[in-house]
């Protein structure tokens, strides 16, 4: 039982303010998992809180986007079944690792995922393209998907951001719609993980619930800002979000954490 109520408001805080950043441009884990294992918090129930948080809040924003007809259903159910597939596989990965390995994998992809996502959030698209032949959309769909899951299993923060840079970038996608579709495929990866933690009993649900509470505010506010001011509101948001996020990886991998 969690019983450290500064700490549990700590986390409260950095998880909505993650659902927030997470609906709009993606990239929330890169705040709230980082956020659980400074309190403390042991990265097999990091991870397993984390992913049962996400997957409340996620679950908020994408039937947001779904009822407002902001994303491509088809595409995105296709990547959606991919990433099931690839984060399925990807947690048991993490389970079989011991801690010290989890930590030496967040040290080293952090840095690595936030400046490929600064660095190439600059091209994306903000207006519709669909030269991209429907078929081929679904090929690449199915490919970033498998590739996300397996990464958002193992890693997680910054699945959203890279898929909407993938639905941008690869399939011709305007901001807007990518966001919606990035949710539908980070759906899918994060029910696989939080199923497959909930299984191994590494999810304490005294936080988790709460901190699923916070999510899911931060995604109700979030996915409306982002369905309602579109591209001109989600591009700032998330070179600013990546820019404190490099300084926060600086200063922690300067400190040793």
């Amino acid at each position: 039982m969690f019983e450290e109520p500064l700490t549990l408001f700590f986390i409260c805080a950095a998880v909505f303010f993650a659902g927030l950043v997470d609906s709009i441009a993606g990239g929330g884990g890169l705040i709230s998992l980082p956020a659980y294992l400074f309190v403390g918090i042991p990265p097999h129930i990091a991870y397993g809180c984390n992913k049962f948080a996400s997957s409340c809040g996620t679950t908020l924003a994408t039937l947001r986007f779904l009822k407002n007809g902001v994303l491509d259903l088809k595409i995105s159910l296709i990547a959606a079944a991919s990433s099931f597939i690839g984060s399925a596989i990807a947690a048991q990965i993490v389970l079989a690792l011991d801690e010290q390995t989890l930590k030496k994998i967040l040290v080293i992809l952090l840095p690595i995922a936030a400046f490929i996502l600064l660095f190439k959030v600059r091209k994306t698209q903000t207006k519709p393209s669909f030269d991209v032949p429907v078929k081929k959309r679904i090929f690449q769909g199915s490919v970033v998907g498998i590739l996300l899951g397996l990464y958002d299993g193992i890693f997680g923060p910054g699945t959203g951001t890279f898929a909407i840079l993938a639905f941008t970038g690869l399939m011709g996608y305007e901001l807007r719609t990518a966001s919606g579709n990035a949710k539908m495929l980070n759906l899918a990866s994060n029910y696989a993980s939080a199923i497959t933690f909930m299984i191994a009993g590494t999810v304490d649900y005294s936080l988790a619930i709460p901190a699923a509470v916070s999510c899911i505010a931060g995604n109700y506010i979030g996915a409306g800002l982002a369905i309602h001011k579109g591209a001109r509101f989600i591009r700032p948001v998330m070179i600013g979000v990546l820019i404190f996020l490099m300084l926060k990886i600086v200063w922690d991998m300067a400190s040793g954490v």
